[in-house]
């Protein structure tokens, strides 16, 4: 069998006429998405037909709608190529019978069997197309249905059409699944006021403090559930979902025509979910620390410390270190505590950190109070200071807690339209919650269930905060940590630290599958030896499907595991 081999346009001249008027381009987030999933792709900028033969599917992230490149890409299609489309391309409508309907605003595509993971995922935009009534449908296939929030069932629309072209097909999404999920992890736009509260008065954002969730793409009456107790939880990853359900769509489109499309597995062999303890040492009390200490060696943990200035004695960070755990930066830009929000500040109290601390480097940042102002200029000041991941976006207050930001993955941000939408080289790693059954202002240990479940479904990372203070002083706050090591264990979770996911996902993205050998084993390239690396390969073969040996279930699709070991810039290929 062969690989499935992808292409992505985004054109040049079209960016940068949208970059012109200030416009976002996170089109250029679909490639992000691909190598989120270890799926293999080229870049293309302009419509090349000698360029494009070499693909088997054209992903069309952004491309000007001329009329050379409308019959470029029709002939693409006719020839036996896959044209992918997200909710681009409206000039083709009335060639593919289909007329553009109304543009919807925020909703809830219903995918039904195509993807079981989700009754309904949220959109915030849409751009469906209707079929004409004079259009023959025996050659166009509908998938999903588009509603509005709050309104029912009625349908306003197909999520995806598939249009037989010739020897090939047009898919074409309503859905801009780039955009939205940029902005479900990164919010609508920058923070620059307060956010709009929760009506039930459970998430008081409108505090006069500038924080990452004062701009969040989630409905506080439609994205939320209540655990048994009453608590409110943002109950759904989003973000998470439409990868799955992009990357589904493209190993079975590939399928059609016979091929291929392997993937490198998000996690080592073996591991399928991870957790992450972080604390923020804000009142900086030994005594805090050495409970806290105390409390992970009984739990056999090791954890992420994000310190405050002044910070400990000098004895505890030695002890850290000795224990295994990270030292991390808890960036103060309360100005109540005479701190400012800006570079110069940013890197005068790191390199406080480094200093006080003994550490050379430092990986991991976390915002006091998550405070955040703009879009990407937290992400900016932790590039230039060599920080590699940042924790900062997650909730301050009990009725925003869960996946507020659609997502438990780590994943790289994107730049605003003023850095022409550039892909930051920091990891962005939210937190769910902090600090449970501290009182009632805060939220409950009901919801640790509901959202270890929530991250199994996707696969991603159980990020709990919790203040060192908080488990000195208040025994339900030990014991509901204590709740949460045994429910996570009893999943199979693995406790990681922050510096430890980072280097790991970077690491697996270095990775890229070549091709297929004639065994049909992965082909594999990296710069370094990387142990415990998976490659999944879709089984597509009636044949293939009936063995379940050394198999799983991967973006609704059945796959074969093989291990890599990668060597000198080649790879072994074991089963």
């Amino acid at each position: 069998m062969e690989m499935a081999r992808i292409g992505i346009l985004l054109d040049n001249r079209a960016a940068a006429r949208k970059w012109d008027f200030g416009l976002n381009v996170f089109e250029r987030y679909v490639g992000e998405m691909l190598s989120h999933a270890g799926i293999p792709f080229q870049w293309f900028e302009e419509i090349d037909m000698s360029q494009m033969s070499s693909f088997d599917m054209i992903i069309v992230a952004l491309a000007d709608e001329t009329e050379q490149t409308r019959n470029q890409l029709w002939q693409y299609a006719v020839s036996g190529g896959i044209v992918i489309s997200y909710a681009e391309l409206n000039a083709f409508a009335g060639k593919l019978g289909c007329e553009p309907s109304r543009i919807i605003g925020a909703g809830y595509a219903r995918m039904g069997s195509m993807y079981e993971k989700a009754e309904a995922l949220r959109f915030l935009s849409a751009e469906p197309w209707r079929i004409l009534a004079t259009t023959d449908r025996s050659t166009i296939a509908e998938y999903g249905s588009l509603v509005h929030a709050g309104t029912g069932q009625q349908s306003l629309g197909a999520a995806l059409q598939s249009f037989k072209v010739g020897n090939g097909y047009f898919e074409r999404w309503a859905i801009n699944m780039a955009s939205t999920v940029v902005m479900l992890q990164q919010g609508t736009g920058p923070v620059l006021t307060d956010g709009v509260p929760a009506p039930d008065g459970t998430g008081p954002v409108n505090d006069n403090l500038l924080k990452a969730d004062d701009r969040i793409a989630q409905d506080w009456e439609y994205d939320r559930l209540r655990t048994e107790t009453g608590a409110s939880y943002f109950a759904h990853p989003y973000a998470d979902y439409w990868r799955e359900l992009m990357i589904g769509h493209l190993i079975r489109t590939a399928a059609r025509l016979g091929k291929i499309l392997p993937f490198i597995g998000f996690w080592p062999d073996g591991v399928k979910h991870v957790a992450l303890i972080s604390h923020d040492s804000d009142l900086n009390e030994d005594v805090h620390a050495e409970a806290t200490l105390e409390l992970l060696n009984e739990c056999d943990i090791q954890s992420t410390w994000c310190m405050l200035e002044p910070g400990y004695s000098p004895y505890l960070y030695e002890r850290l270190l000795e224990d295994g755990h990270e030292i991390g930066f808890h960036y103060n830009a309360l100005e109540a505590d005479g701190g400012e929000w800006n570079k110069e500040e940013f890197s005068r109290q790191l390199d406080w950190l480094k200093q006080a601390s003994g550490i050379e480097t430092c990986c991991s940042n976390k915002n006091h109070y998550t405070r955040f102002e703009g879009w990407s200029e937290l992400f900016s000041w932790c590039e230039n200071n060599g920080l590699q991941l940042d924790q900062t976006r997650g909730p301050s207050k009990k009725g925003n807690v869960g996946f507020l930001f659609g997502t438990c993955q780590p994943y790289f941000p994107i730049a605003w339209s003023n850095e022409s939408n550039r892909m930051i080289d920091v990891v962005e790693l939210g937190f769910l919650t902090q600090d449970l059954d501290v009182s009632s202002i805060w939220a409950d240990s009901s919801i640790i269930n509901p959202i270890l479940d929530g991250v199994c479904k996707v696969g991603g990372v159980a990020h709990f905060l919790y203040h060192q203070a908080h488990i000195q002083t208040k025994e339900p706050v030990r014991r509901s940590f204590r709740k949460l090591v045994e429910e996570a264990r009893k999943r199979d979770f693995k406790f990681w630290t922050g510096e430890q996911i980072n280097d790991w996902y970077r690491s697996r993205r270095e990775l890229r599958i070549e091709s297929l050998n004639e065994h049909g084993l992965a082909v594999v390239r990296g710069r370094e030896q990387l142990q415990a690396a998976v490659v999944w390969i879709p089984v597509i073969m009636s044949e293939d499907a009936q063995d379940d040996s050394n198999t799983d279930i991967h973006y609704g699709v059945k796959c074969k595991k093989q291990l890599v070991v990668v060597e000198n810039e080649q790879s072994t290929m074991t089963t």
